[in-house]
């Protein structure tokens, strides 16, 4: 059978930027980091004592209490981007059939606070006090899981979980979901609340995050020659995806068609990439044949770009190898200056961010982006944001485990 066209309709988003997607696009158009001091938790005893928090976060706003005390934090992001991307894109799914409905949202470590809390609890009051929502609550799949029992979502229903490809890959799995007749709509993306003590402590102590503790906003410098690790963050993307003639049947705007999709594994390290970059060549290298897409007709590159040593050189020489000499011409950058590493929810957000270059022609900038690494010599789009028509956008996901994912979106023609 012929495989159906995929588009993306409505778009959803809670960053450190913003509770929605008007705030975090708005934020990374103007260049604005939302880094700053930890404060969900006393950070004083860590060498990294930055991030990039979700802010002014009041579950309150969203749900009741029961339902609050019900979800992790990751899961909360989760529904309330899933919320916005369903409401943005006008369906009702009442009037759709649930078997051609599902939901597909990654998360790379999931309730990690709730298992925080809990252990807490067992160690102070006993095994008789945990709480019996415990389960349930970390679970990765539970993102996925609320969201189908909201919607009634009753076709394909699951979570990727590949470290911080977890959204890429969940968004790509979803379109291959969509194209080969299993449902008609999905609701995908990735979600992540990572920032706890233990989710802290441990990327602390693998030495990866930056310790520019007195200048936060300037922490995050992809591709930057002193560039010293990523920021950790937190946060939710999430997109409405349709088969393209079921979109047009109810009239629904369309942001682009996700027309690519690559994932591969770099059968190397389980935290370096490999260093050639090969694996995340030949995601992008498949993501483009699979949305037959010359690599001359890509224009833009949300990139990886985590601000480590490691991964900008290898994200820099995979992107020369797939596209050769065409490479100086991409506008290539990455939202994690601005956001930190959203880890599992990363792909989400950069997802979220290609769609809207393309409808709006303006890639966001790389911020903190002052001293070239001979290493690294692609056009990073410097500090400030660029006006340009995107026709072609490659959105990166290289995940601990050596997990390589990458989506080509496209303006719909």
């Amino acid at each position: 059978m012929e495989r159906r066209r995929v588009v993306i309709t409505g778009l959803g988003a809670v960053t450190p930027l913003g509770l929605n997607v008007g705030e975090f696009w708005q934020g990374l158009i103007a260049g604005r980091s939302g880094i700053a001091p930890i404060t969900l938790f006393d950070a004083s005893a860590f060498p990294t004592r930055i991030a990039g928090e979700v802010k002014n976060f009041d579950p309150g706003a969203f749900f009741d209490v029961r339902e609050a005390k019900r979800l992790d934090r990751f899961a909360q992001f989760a529904m309330v981007a899933g919320l916005q991307a369903v409401k943005d894109s006008g369906i009702d799914f009442a009037k759709e059939d649930g078997l051609k409905c599902g939901a597909l949202i990654g998360s790379g470590i999931g309730g990690l606070r709730e298992i925080e809390e809990q252990h807490i609890r067992l160690l102070q009051k006993g095994p008789n006090k945990i709480s019996p929502f415990m389960v349930p609550k970390l679970m990765m799949n539970a993102a996925s899981g609320q969201l189908s029992m909201f919607f009634g979502l009753r076709g394909p229903n699951f979570a990727a979980a590949s470290a911080c490809a977890s959204a890429t890959n969940s968004i790509g799995e979803a379109g291959r979901i969509i194209a080969f007749g299993d449902a008609d709509v999905m609701v995908a993306g990735g979600s992540e609340a990572a920032c706890t003590p233990l989710g802290l402590g441990g990327f602390c102590a693998l030495k990866a995050l930056s310790t520019r503790n007195d200048a936060p906003q300037k922490a995050s410098r992809p591709f930057d020659l002193d560039r010293d690790g990523f920021v950790l963050g937190e946060g939710a993307g999430v997109v409405v995806l349709e088969e393209l003639e079921h979109a047009r049947k109810r009239g629904s705007h369309i942001y682009a068609e996700l027309a690519g999709y690559g994932a591969t594994a770099d059968a190397y390290h389980l935290t370096a990439p490999e260093p050639s970059g090969a694996g995340a060549y030949n995601a992008m290298r498949i993501a483009l044949a699979n949305g037959r897409i010359n690599p001359s007709e890509v224009n833009h590159i949300s990139a990886h770009g985590t601000s480590t040593p490691l991964n900008d050189a290898m994200e820099t020489a995979a992107i020369k190898t797939v596209f050769g000499d065409h490479a100086k011409k991409i506008a290539v950058s990455s939202i994690k200056s601005m956001i930190g590493h959203l880890l599992g929810a990363s792909g989400g957000a950069s997802v979220v961010a290609c769609a809207l270059a393309i409808k709006e022609g303006v890639v966001p900038p790389t911020i903190n982006y002052t001293t070239p690494d001979p290493v690294c010599d692609l056009d990073y789009v410097p500090n400030a944001a660029r006006q340009m028509s995107v026709s072609v956008a490659l959105s990166n996901a290289f995940g601990f485990g050596g997990h390589n994912a990458c989506l080509a979106i496209r303006r719909l023609v």
